[in-house]
């Protein structure tokens, strides 16, 4: 039996320790300080770290004030007005005397080095939601990493199901489902769904997500919703006003981000003009996962350093455009364009005659992280007929810079684990098999219906 492997026995007794405002002493400023550190202060402890030296990450701790750091060894008195202690110096004497003070003045203590001969363990922890999940399995410290995990995983993406019995205060949840990747929503965002009694979903929220839901939840389609094109984003703020007033608990999934050409914050005023509480929970942008996903990095060490997204929603000459693309077209980095397949010949016209070269390198990722993923690839003066030859439509996105070309011929793999599929100079399909997207509906036809969302 190793040193660190607890004996056989009567099993611990699992309890919570608050710990905010009490002192905690820390002895080492190592790899295990560096580990569990971060939960003490997080716990509110008064941290004293004693040890000549600290990693990088432990000292940049004392020095933001987080934790009190007195650099030298150990010296016996140093538990004095403790109420718990972590031990984990690289000298076993130094362990073993430090553990004997801590036995002799009743303070619970870990030892690093042995945890046969300390008064506490502590367990594989994680936290989702208001929620710690705490494990121990005695003799198996990897076994009850891996039941934490599993625990805190089912918890975070709704497949283990934990009602809660407290009643719930009625709002609105606005999601960002990220490109179209089920995978890609971020993990609040997927927990948030599961637990919806109500959710209102864009066309271009990752469909495959609504199949994961529980039987009772209503699944409400944003592009149905009556009162005609004009009228949609105003009946769907009615719509989450209502369900929230009715007592339910409502996930608004976009794709995208919420608040890049989502309207978001029109939705979130709406909900928060009638009283009711909101939360926003950031998405993927299309602007940078599909290029990535297609294996174009939006910045390249030496080739660009900023990228500017841009809605094409509109078109150059629009004098509803809200877009200085003579400015634009005089920029040397990456353009991402979203919303703008049916508009790009035009906008590469007004960037050429403002000043961007006729020949920069332009990709178009139709469907992109799905299944359906098409990458194109043209020069900006070729790109309206690339879009036109191919038959693009949207969802897609237009990158235009010279980091289309940066990616060197390596295998790519999309975030998703698809191929991204190779790319052609002359324009011809990276990959085939695209499908049929939807048309371009569900909202004011004079603005951005969501990120990345239509052309």
């Amino acid at each position: 039996m190793s040193p660190s492997t607890p004996p056989p026995g009567p099993p611990a007794y699992p309890v919570g320790l608050r710990l905010a405002g009490r002192r905690v002493l820390v002895l080492g400023g190592g790899a295990v300080a560096r580990r569990r550190l971060p939960a003490l202060v997080a716990a509110g402890a008064d941290v004293l770290l004693v040890s000549p030296a600290a990693t990088p990450t432990v000292e940049a701790m004392a020095t933001a004030g987080e934790i009190r750091w007195e650099q030298r060894g150990y010296r016996h008195g140093d538990l004095d007005g403790a109420w718990y202690a972590l031990i984990a110096t690289d000298d076993p004497e130094v362990n073993r005397a430090a553990s004997a003070e801590a036995e002799e003045r009743r303070v619970w203590c870990v030892r690093s080095d042995d945890a046969a001969a300390a008064t506490a363990w502590t367990p594989a922890t994680g936290r989702t939601d208001g929620v710690t999940v705490a494990v121990l399995t005695g003799r198996d410290p990897r076994r009850s990493a891996a039941v934490r995990d599993a625990v805190v995983e089912g918890l975070r993406d709704g497949s283990l199901t934990a009602p809660r019995h407290r009643a719930r205060t009625p709002g609105v949840a606005i999601v960002g489902g990220g490109p179209g990747d089920p995978d890609l929503i971020t993990v609040r965002g997927r927990r948030l769904l599961a637990e919806a009694d109500v959710v209102i979903a864009d066309r271009l929220g990752p469909r495959d997500l609504l199949e994961e839901l529980p039987a009772h939840t209503e699944v409400v389609d944003a592009a149905k919703i009556p009162y005609g094109r004009a009228m949609a984003q105003e009946a769907i703020n009615e719509a989450l006003v209502e369900h929230a007033r009715a007592g339910r608990n409502v996930v608004r999934l976009k794709g995208g981000d919420p608040y890049v050409f989502g309207r978001g914050m029109e939705e979130a005023n709406a909900v928060a003009r009638a009283g009711f509480p909101v939360t926003v929970v950031p998405g993927i942008t299309s602007a940078v996962s599909v290029p990535a996903a297609a294996g174009i990095p939006v910045t390249h060490r030496g080739v660009a350093h900023e990228f500017t997204v841009v809605s094409g929603h509109l078109a150059p000459d629009d004098p509803r455009s809200l877009v200085d693309w003579p400015a634009l077209a005089r920029l040397r980095g990456t353009l991402v364009l979203l919303m703008a397949v049916e508009r790009a010949g035009a906008i590469a016209e007004v960037l050429i005659r403002h000043g961007r070269a006729a020949g920069t390198p332009v990709s178009v990722i139709q469907e992109g992280t799905t299944a359906a993923q098409r990458r194109v690839d043209a020069t900006l003066a070729g790109l309206g007929t690339a879009i036109a030859a191919h038959g693009l439509r949207p969802p897609a996105v237009v990158v235009v810079g010279e980091v289309v070309a940066a990616a060197e011929a390596v295998t790519l793999t999309a975030l998703a684990g698809r191929p991204s599929g190779g790319s052609t100079a002359d324009g011809s399909d990276a990959t085939a098999g695209a499908t049929e997207p939807a048309d371009a509906a569900g909202g004011d036809p004079t603005g951005p219906a969501s990120d990345g969302g239509v052309a």
